[in-house]
């Protein structure tokens, strides 16, 4: 397992999350620690730039990094999707994507700007507009939504929708740069938890994307286009990856705070407590499950595994129980360690808090049995 996170970077950037949930501020020093160590470059392939780690790898770290700091992971999750997607075609013979990867060993920046309001359709529609600008670009008018790494972003994927193609609707996929223009970024990240991810409203107004720049025109709905499969697998196992990290953490804090507590009844560390136990037993029970699906699905991405629309259910899954067995695990190391959790400067708080924004990322639990139920039974009549 290759490494880019030494243990003195993740201390550094533990250090400064208690203070940017309490600021509610962006997660500066650790983006620029973060790309001095290469970390932004980790996917990219050595013959593009970059160290070549894989997709495995990178979601170790990823947890890892989750554990110092969840809102800096989270955020540079969405960096990492973007690179991961641009490896998995890549590593699949198309090249379209290269550009991405070299730019990213050049110290860009990429965000994702897909999500909408009341939008169930992620990637199967938008309420965005894809205006054609008649030389094969777009320009794009719409809002976006937990649009991570707004302050820092300078290339930012966006979803429209063009209406006006003579081949019927199509779903725009493509890149628009922060130089550019035509947006705007509101000041609206006011949240319980993952505050450091600074996850603004963007609001599109004309930001153009060049037809260089214009990745995939599809046609609304399901789709096997390896960009849409590349895009859903790395969110899915990326964002996994993140909440494990946020469990394999708390479970961490539970541990030591029974070994450091002490009961008055019966003058013994709480770590002999058979219901402090159980509880922490119970929550590494769990926990244990969802590495095993991580490396798994990981490894066969890596590996080059085609497994068609069954990649929607796999990692669809993986994602809703890794986040819900992380809320289970914070709640379960909450309840072991008393009181002082209670407390906003508590790290097992903040994870608390954190480690709810799992259940508002795609797929969230109905899509996921959606697209499960419709696996094994086929869609809706």
């Amino acid at each position: 397992m290759t490494q880019i996170l030494t243990d003195d970077l993740l201390d550094t950037v533990r250090g400064r999350a208690a203070g940017y949930d309490r600021e509610n501020s962006f997660f500066t020093e650790d983006l620029e620690d973060l790309k001095a160590a290469g970390y932004l470059a980790a996917l990219v392939p050595a013959q593009l730039g970059g160290p070549g780690l894989t997709l495995r790898d990178v979601a170790r770290e990823q947890a890892r990094l989750a554990a110092a700091a969840p809102a800096t992971a989270l955020a540079v999750n969405m960096h990492h999707v973007w690179t991961g997607v641009a490896r998995y075609l890549h590593a699949r013979g198309d090249s379209s994507l290269d550009w991405l990867l070299e730019e990213a060993a050049a110290g860009e920046v990429f965000g994702f700007g897909y999500s909408e309001s009341g939008n169930d359709l992620v990637l199967l529609g938008s309420r965005t507009e894809a205006r054609p600008d008649g030389s094969g670009g777009y320009a794009f008018y719409g809002k976006k939504i937990f649009t991570s790494n707004s302050p820092a972003w300078t290339r930012l994927g966006v979803l429209g929708r063009d209406d006006t193609s003579e081949d019927g609707p199509r779903l725009v996929h493509a890149f628009v740069t922060r130089d550019g223009g035509g947006f705007d970024i509101l000041d609206d990240w006011d949240t319980i938890g993952m505050r450091a991810s600074q996850s603004r409203t963007t609001v599109l107004e004309g930001a153009h994307a060049p037809a260089s720049r214009v990745l995939r025109r599809l046609a609304p709905g399901p789709t096997l286009d390896p960009y849409v499969v590349g895009i859903f697998t790395s969110f899915e196992l990326l964002l996994a990856s993140v909440y494990t990290g946020i469990a394999d953490r708390a479970l961490e804090l539970a541990v030591e705070a029974a070994e450091r507590r002490s009961s008055m009844k019966t003058g013994k560390r709480l770590s002999q407590d058979p219901d402090i136990r159980w509880r922490i037993a119970d929550a590494a029970l769990a926990l244990d499950g969802i590495w095993l699906q991580l490396d798994a699905l990981t490894g066969a991405i890596d590996a080059g595994e085609d497994r068609g629309a069954g990649w929607f259910r796999a990692t669809a899954g993986l994602k809703v129980r890794a986040t819900e067995v992380a809320r289970l695990v914070v709640d379960q190391a909450v309840r072991s360690s008393g009181g002082s959790t209670y407390f906003s400067g508590s790290e097992l708080g903040r994870l608390y808090r954190d480690v709810l924004a799992g259940i508002f990322h795609p797929s969230d639990d109905e899509s996921a049995h959606a697209t499960i139920a419709q696996s094994l039974l086929g869609p809706l009549e």
